[in-house]
């Protein structure tokens, strides 16, 4: 469905620079007064937590959360609970996921969000500001330190990610549904466009993702190189 939103136009540069600013923001406290960091944390996965539980009764009260269509199913779903569990656990076996489902997932969907409504109604706002939120909170663990991918990581995740891919696809086949759009490529701009017919589409994503992976894991391959030694 079209909506009026430009792509890249003055609201979306606005908005993904908000993001990056709030990462650095909440980095800089971290670094600078550590003895807040586990206030900004804490304080970051409730905002997080609270708004997509008040997303999901609102649309629940509106009969819009429904079985089997529009279920919190989707890989950014999935990436949101677990940036709330990384965020208060510190858990490096949780971050080996967020990190790559969100960076390379999450900020995929906000660089090329598939809205559905004109912006911007309740439903936009909400989109921008869940997706927005836990791309800040990744960068923030990692920028302030708390955290980082792991050695091997980047073939967790993509077990995880193919993992998810298989219960959603199983859910896709089951009930004709499109989660991960698995069956069809969304409606609005998308790079899935790029990549081919179905099913092809989804073995070059694939690949993208690989390669998505191993190029956010390179600031972290030097020194892990060094611990070898």
């Amino acid at each position: 469905m079209a909506t009026n939103f430009e792509m890249f136009g003055a609201a979306h540069f606005a908005i993904l620079s908000a993001v990056l600013l709030l990462a650095a923001a909440l980095a800089f406290v971290q670094r600078r007064f550590a003895p807040a960091g586990k206030g900004v944390r804490l304080g970051l996965a409730a905002i997080l937590l609270l708004d997509t539980l008040w997303w999901d009764g609102f649309l629940a009260w509106h009969h819009q959360l429904t079985f089997p269509d529009h279920l919190p199913i989707e890989l950014c779903d999935i990436t949101l609970y677990l940036t709330v569990v990384a965020l208060i656990t510190l858990r490096p076996a949780i971050f080996d996921l967020v990190y790559y489902f969100a960076l390379a997932g999450t900020t995929m969907a906000l660089l090329t969000p598939d809205l559905w409504e004109r912006f911007p109604s309740l439903g936009t706002v909400q989109f921008f500001v869940a997706h927005g939120l836990v791309v800040a909170a990744v960068l923030f663990l990692a920028w302030s330190r708390l955290a980082r991918p792991r050695r091997g990581s980047v073939w967790r995740a993509m077990l995880g990610l193919n993992a998810w891919a298989a219960i959603d696809g199983a859910m896709d086949w089951a009930y004709g549904t499109n989660y991960m759009y698995l069956r069809s490529k969304p409606v609005n701009a998308s790079l899935l466009v790029l990549f081919g017919a179905w099913p092809w589409y989804i073995v070059v994503t694939e690949g993208v993702a690989l390669a998505l992976f191993l190029l956010l894991y390179v600031p972290y391959w030097r020194a892990d190189l060094r611990g070898r030694a």
